[in-house]
């Protein structure tokens, strides 16, 4: 892991209650969802904005993902067809 350097923020009670559900819900900590929106929120200021409406259908296609149980049958490929081997 990289070296990491303390900070201190506030949140509004909001932004608690929702960073609390959702850090439980993916298994992360609070302060990794934290950094993750620190690098997406600076992505804008490189010049690279995402788009919004991509971001949205990306997110719930792997909360989609995310709820369902594993898949039930034989698998339709093979590892070797996934790398191109």
């Amino acid at each position: 892991m990289a070296a990491m350097i303390r900070k201190q923020v506030y949140v509004e009670p909001r932004q608690e209650k929702l960073l609390k559900a959702l850090a439980k819900e993916l298994g992360l900590t609070e302060a990794e969802l934290i950094r993750r929106g620190i690098d997406r929120g600076l992505e804008g200021v490189a010049g690279l904005r995402p788009d919004p409406a991509a971001w949205q259908k990306v997110e719930r296609y792997i909360r989609g993902r995310m709820l369902k149980r594993r898949l039930k049958g034989k698998r339709r490929w093979t590892r070797e067809e996934l790398y191109g081997r």
